[in-house]
């Protein structure tokens, strides 16, 4: 059996952590008797002085091609113009492959220390198309314009097919989970027509899954109540900007962004993707936690039905989490990028005994 991912690294910390990333899936791919073939391109800084745009249409072709891509994190922020090359890879990606879900896990870790003490498990299934997202919501143009130099103005899309599709994915995740539970998260008392057609969305695949619990709360109500007990969450499905929050409140309330995986998917492609960004106040200095996308590259392998290997990463994963000494430096640990990703591969070597 093999498999053939598109690798990119991006920018920052991003070589590090893909490379720690590489790494890991093959072992834990070879491990279950599956072949992990890998093919590279570049993407962000390096592509765009090579190339003149930070995502050539030769990433783009082989990203239609490949069974599952592994995207490193980008400094889109520090990008030049559109005009000049300076496309968000991920935005792209995204748009491109209609990848409408982005799913986000937030499960605290043996070992690790949470900012509430409070053991977190719990998903955010966020759309991930619409929205106040402006390189996203639009066919053509910019989803935000200046009338004045004065006055900015950004639109908002949300559309009942996308609002269905995530919520379905929401639905079908908390069936598959023990508290079978969703929590909707919306501001329809003043988001009328956009949140109330996502709302009324939701609440018809909601009817489709009379075993699942649903709970309608506010979005800053959403935003207090994490503080307060994160345990009571099991699955939040929210619109883009919202679950881009929420997703890193949780991720902290969990244990740090360090760790937090995530995975984007559609009906035909699906993309790893750390939900950090690139850190360049640390790239190359043997610091970064490979944890986030390690724990993405899992997602991706169960999504696409090889959950041995999924299952294997995350126990080395756990594993090396639960001590000090080899976890890194921002989860209260002294063990650099290499070291943590090597005892990691000891991990998984040790359970292919």
């Amino acid at each position: 059996m093999s498999l053939r991912f598109l690798s990119l690294a991006g920018d920052g910390i991003g070589p590090e952590i893909v490379a720690a990333t590489e790494e890991v899936a093959v072992a834990a791919c070879a491990a279950h008797g599956v072949t992990l073939a890998l093919d590279r391109h570049e993407i962000g800084f390096a592509a765009l002085a090579r190339h003149g745009t930070t995502i050539p249409e030769a990433v783009m072709a082989a990203a239609r091609a490949a069974q599952g891509i592994i995207l490193g994190p980008v400094s889109h922020n520090a990008y030049p113009p559109v005009a000049e090359g300076g496309l968000n890879p991920s935005g792209v990606l995204r748009k491109s492959l209609q990848l409408y879900a982005n799913i986000r896990p937030a499960r605290s870790r043996p070992g690790v220390p949470t900012p509430t003490g409070h053991a977190v498990d719990m998903v955010v299934v966020r759309e991930n198309l619409e929205g106040f997202y402006a390189d996203r919501n639009m066919h053509m143009g910019p989803g935000e314009v200046m009338p004045t130099p004065d006055l900015a103005i950004a639109m908002r899309k949300i559309t009942r097919e996308n609002s269905t599709a995530i919520a379905q994915s929401a639905f079908a995740l908390a069936e598959r989970r023990p508290r079978k539970r969703v929590a909707v998260i919306h501001k329809a008392n003043v988001l009328r027509l956009s949140d109330g057609l996502f709302l009324e969305a939701v609440r018809a695949v909601a009817a489709d899954h009379p075993g699942v619990a649903v709970e309608e709360i506010l979005v800053d109500s959403a935003a207090a109540l994490l503080v307060r007990d994160p345990t009571r969450f099991d699955v939040i499905v929210a619109t883009n900007m919202y679950g881009d929050i929420l997703s890193d409140l949780a991720a902290e309330l969990a244990g740090g962004l360090g760790l937090a995986a995530s995975l984007n998917h559609g009906a035909t492609h699906a993309v790893a993707q750390a939900q950090h960004g690139s850190a360049p106040d640390i790239a190359g200095q043997d610091r970064a936690n490979p944890g986030s996308l390690i724990g993405s590259v899992a997602m991706l392998l169960a999504h696409l039905g090889h959950p041995g290997p999924a299952d294997t990463i995350m126990a080395a994963l756990d594993a090396a989490l639960a001590n000090p000494h080899t976890r890194t430096p921002d989860l209260g640990g002294t063990a650099g990028t290499r070291a943590m990703t090597r005892t990691i591969l000891d991990h998984i070597a040790q359970a292919d005994r």
